[in-house]
């Protein structure tokens, strides 16, 4: 693992803390990027793979790895707060990992006095999915791994409209959208229906 220059300021996620940790992490971003503008060509080629980016949550990796990495860890932020909001699982808190952290074993854990959940989360674009899928799907489910939920959180546009993945029991999909804060969860027996439309992810009161 490599070092994380601006640590995280929590990795315990809460309804009461949710909302400023997403913000203030939102905020560290924003001037990610500013590095390759008026490059183009072989320069800017450059600039994302050798360059350091030297602003944000990873400074010290180049543009590229700093995209992976803060994608995916706005993929946890936004579909956690989703999670929390609307009771999805029997759970108060997540805990979770950023960038390339492997200290709990999985990117999102959480306990409750009856039940566990472990998660593995990502953020890649569509030909990427199938194989993320199957190496976090291999690892969620080896046998000396116990818990009662079991999930993959992943960003909505890594999929097409009405994706309807094979799963085994206690398997759920969480398919997040950064841009709206809003998430479908996949299946979503005895859960509260939802559905994807357009390309925006819709919460739909269960009928």
């Amino acid at each position: 693992m490599q070092n994380n220059p601006m640590p995280h300021k929590e990795r315990t996620l809460t309804k009461a803390n949710i909302d400023n940790l997403l913000r203030e992490y939102a905020a560290s971003v924003e001037e990610v990027g500013a590095s390759i503008q008026g490059l183009k060509g072989l320069a800017l080629l450059e600039s994302l793979k050798r360059e350091k980016v030297k602003v944000g949550p990873y400074p010290h990796v180049t543009l590229f790895e700093a995209a992976n990495r803060i994608m995916t860890d706005l993929v946890i932020y936004n579909g956690v707060k989703w999670l929390l909001d609307h009771d999805v699982f029997p759970f108060d808190s997540y805990t979770v990992e950023f960038g390339n952290e492997d200290k709990n074993g999985f990117d999102l854990k959480a306990t409750s006095d009856n039940a566990s959940l472990i998660g593995e989360a990502f953020n890649v674009a569509p030909s990427f999915f199938q194989g993320k899928k199957a190496s976090m799907l291999k690892k969620l489910r080896k046998d000396r791994v116990n818990a009662d939920y079991r999930i993959i959180m992943v960003n909505h546009d890594a999929v097409a409209d009405g994706y309807s993945p094979i799963v085994k029991p206690s398997e759920y999909y969480v398919f997040v959208n950064v841009n709206t804060a809003s998430a479908v969860v996949v299946p979503n027996t005895s859960l509260q229906r939802t559905s994807l439309t357009g390309r925006r992810l819709t919460r739909t009161l269960a009928l």
